[in-house]
Parts: structure tokens; C-alpha cells; sequence
């Protein structure tokens, strides 16, 4: 084929590495069998969704439209090279010894920060909530409490970058993930190989540096989150138990940190908070699904909005009840003295949660909704109102302020 213009494969038409596709697109079914240099029934590459170079597409049907042969060098890869001349229009050089057409795009740092979330890491502010439990305030605590919330940033960064590369076609068949550095072929998916390995030795190394007690609970979460990844984020129910738990985990490790005690009135409490919002996280999906089919990765469907909106209602009563309860306990006794404004706090508190599960079911809130919970200002408000209240019933303000 030497009257041709024949374009590289990998770093050419395509912006991604077969061969890494495959390994994740077979790491998801078959762990061992992906280390082993294996492939699974059900690995194949889907040709509509690999990504492509925009610039070196266009000059290819430039070239075609112009009556000069095109060609895809099938030298690395010649199946798949195959697939993709049939399916873009071109012809397969499977012999070539001239100049092959490269790729001049590289990728950027911001793709690569985009890949690791780290908009993200405000989730882990829940590390401090054991403090504010247990009403420590002091500096060693304080930083102590920080330096677990840099590993779990680190471990979650780990994560995600994980969790990008096994949903590659997950990610390509939805609305907006679509545009993840990795599934949309900005990152080279050996950066975020290379990444996630950085981040999760990192998170580990603090862990270590906070005691024994913290480095196990990371990881703990990092093998749970992969297991979830993996597996469990597609079985209904289970993902959600799985999203409350991981949360709540977050919690355990701030007291790690910290080295304060965390009571299990305060687990009990928070926990069917977090399914609340695990539940809301789905809600959201589902609402703005375009369809009436499984999300891609997941084990919902629309159908199931009525179900998942009925758990949030359960688990946001069961959080109300557990906290009314708590105030009537001995150790609630010893902490608020003015226990009526516990009573107080429960309403903005309610309040707070049924906002949360009502923008859920309508779709008004972000995709992960502890980070909108973040950033919504009205929430904010009934959390600050929250807070103030427990802290006056606990004689903080008198305390710090004279009143």
C-alpha cells in the first residue's frame, strides 16, 4: 500500500491504549485472569466508544474526501485495526514500511487533576466530626484530625482513578461522565495507572505516620472501595449499604486520628444519615437518566425511584429517632446540659435532610450529595443552625463567648 497515507493505531487515530482497555475491560471480571495477561468472554472493545483524535479523524476524511487512500496501520493490532476502518470508512495497511502519521496532542496537569476529584476531598471534613462529638478542640487533635483527612484524600484520588478505568465503557455510554479524562481519552490511562499507585502510597505512608489503628481503617477503606468498584456498586441495596458504610468510615478514622473516642450513639445516628444519602445519590442518577433502562454500571433502573425514595424516608426517620433517643441517654446528659435545644436542633435537622431527599428525587442536586451538601447554601444554613443549637445545649457558647 505505498501510495497511502497510513495513520499510527495507538498515539494516532485512537487516544487510548488497546491493550490497557483490554486489561481493565477484563481486571473487572476476572482480577487474576488480567494479571496473568488473560482475556474473558466479554472483554471485547466496543468500536463506537473508543476514543478518537478529533484533529487526526478530520484530516483522515480530509485526505479520503480529497480521493487519497487512507489507511490504519494494523501492525500492533490488526483485529482491532480491522474493526475501526470499518467502522470510520478507511482501508487496513497490514504490511507497511513507510512513514506512519502520528498524534500531535498531548495531554495537559488540569485533565489529570479533573481525573483525581479533588473538588472531592471536602467529603472528608466528616474526619472532624468526632471532635466536634467529643467537644476537643485542641491543636495536636486538630492536626492530627487534618493529617488523616490529606490520606483519605489521597486514598479516595486512588479511588476514583481505579474506579475510571474499570467503568471506561460505563463512563462512555453516559451523559456527562463521558467527558472523564480517561474515558474520553484527554489522560493516557497509563498516567492514571502510574497516579493512582502514587496516591494510594501516600495515603498509606500517613497512615502509618497516624499509628496502626489509622493505616488498617485505610485500608480497610481502600480494599472496600475497590471490592465496591469492582463488584458491589451493581447490586441494588447493597451499593447503598456499601455508600453509607464508606462514609461512616470516615468517621471512625477521624477518631483514629485524632485519638478521641467515637460513641456508638454517634454510628447509630450517622449511619442511617449516610443511607439517606446514598439512597438521594441514586435518586439523582435516576432522575436524570434519559431513559428507562439499568444505568450503565449500576443495578437501577427509573422504575425503582418509588423504592429508593421510601428508603430514604425510612432511613431519614430511623436518623431522627436514633437522635431523639440519644438525648435521653446518660452520656447526652453529661455533654448538654441544656438538653431541650438537642430537642430544638432535631428540627432544622429534619429539615435538612427531607430538602436533601426532595432536590434528590427532582434531580436539583449534584451527583454526589455530600458534595452539594457542601455547596448548598440553604443547607448550610439548617446545618449551621444545627450545630449552633448543640453546641449551646453543650454550654459551648458560654463557654467561648461569655453568653
Amino acid at each position: 500500500m505505498t501510495n497511502a497515507t497510513v495513520f499510527a493505531l495507538k498515539d494516532g487515530l485512537l487516544r487510548t491504549s488497546p491493550r490497557l482497555e483490554h486489561f481493565w475491560a477484563t481486571f473487572g471480571k476476572a482480577p487474576l485472569a488480567a494479571l496473568s495477561g488473560q482475556r474473558v468472554e466479554g472483554d471485547e472493545l466496543r468500536i463506537d466508544l473508543l476514543p478518537v483524535d478529533d484533529d487526526v479523524l478530520a484530516r483522515m476524511n480530509a485526505l479520503k474526501a480529497g480521493g487519497q487512500a487512507v489507511a490504519i496501520d494494523a501492525s500492533s493490532d490488526p483485529e482491532l485495526a480491522q474493526a475501526l476502518a470499518e467502522h470510520y470508512g478507511f482501508e487496513v495497511a497490514t504490511a507497511y514500511a513507510g512513514a506512519v502519521e502520528k498524534s500531535t496532542t498531548g495531554w495537559k496537569i488540569k485533565s489529570l487533576l479533573k481525573a483525581i476529584r479533588p473538588h472531592q476531598w471536602v467529603k472528608n471534613i466528616l474526619l472532624l466530626l468526632p471532635l466536634l462529638a467529643a467537644h476537643q478542640f485542641d491543636g495536636l487533635s486538630l492536626v492530627q484530625a487534618l493529617l488523616g483527612m490529606v490520606a483519605f484524600s489521597a486514598a479516595a484520588s486512588s479511588i476514583y482513578v481505579v474506579n475510571d478505568l474499570l467503568d471506561l465503557e460505563a463512563d462512555r455510554l453516559h451523559p456527562k461522565k463521558c467527558k472523564r479524562p480517561f474515558a474520553s481519552g484527554t489522560v493516557p490511562l497509563s498516567v492514571g495507572m502510574l497516579t493512582g499507585l502514587i496516591l494510594v502510597c501516600i495515603a498509606l505512608g500517613v497512615g502509618a505516620y497516624l499509628g496502626l489503628h489509622f493505616l488498617a481503617i485505610t485500608v480497610l477503606y481502600v480494599f472496600v472501595s475497590v471490592t465496591y468498584s469492582m463488584r458491589l456498586k451493581r447490586m441494588r441495596w447493597v451499593d447503598i449499604m456499601l455508600l453509607g458504610s464508606l462514609y461512616t468510615v470516615r468517621v471512625v478514622a477521624g477518631a483514629a486520628a485524632a485519638g478521641v473516642a467515637v460513641s456508638g450513639a454517634m454510628l447509630f445516628f450517622i449511619f442511617p444519615v449516610f443511607l439517606t444519602l446514598g439512597a438521594v445519590k441514586r435518586l439523582t442518577e435516576l432522575t436524570l437518566a434519559k431513559n428507562d433502562e439499568r444505568l450503565p454500571g449500576r443495578g437501577y433502573s427509573r422504575l425503582d425511584r418509588g423504592k429508593l425514595l421510601n428508603f430514604a424516608i425510612v432511613s431519614m426517620i430511623a436518623a431522627l429517632v436514633i437522635f431523639y433517643l440519644y438525648t435521653l441517654s446518660v452520656q447526652a446528659r453529661a455533654l448538654y446540659p441544656d438538653r431541650w435545644f438537642l430537642w430544638l436542633a432535631i428540627v432544622p435537622l429534619a429539615a435538612w435532610l427531607w430538602r436533601m431527599v426532595r432536590l434528590g428525587y427532582y434531580g436539583k442536586q449534584d451527583y454526589d450529595p455530600i458534595v452539594f451538601a457542601l455547596r448548598d447554601k440553604r443547607g448550610l444554613g439548617l446545618i449551621m443552625i444545627t450545630l449552633s443549637l448543640m453546641f449551646y445545649a453543650a454550654g459551648l457558647w458560654a463557654q467561648w463567648f461569655g453568653f
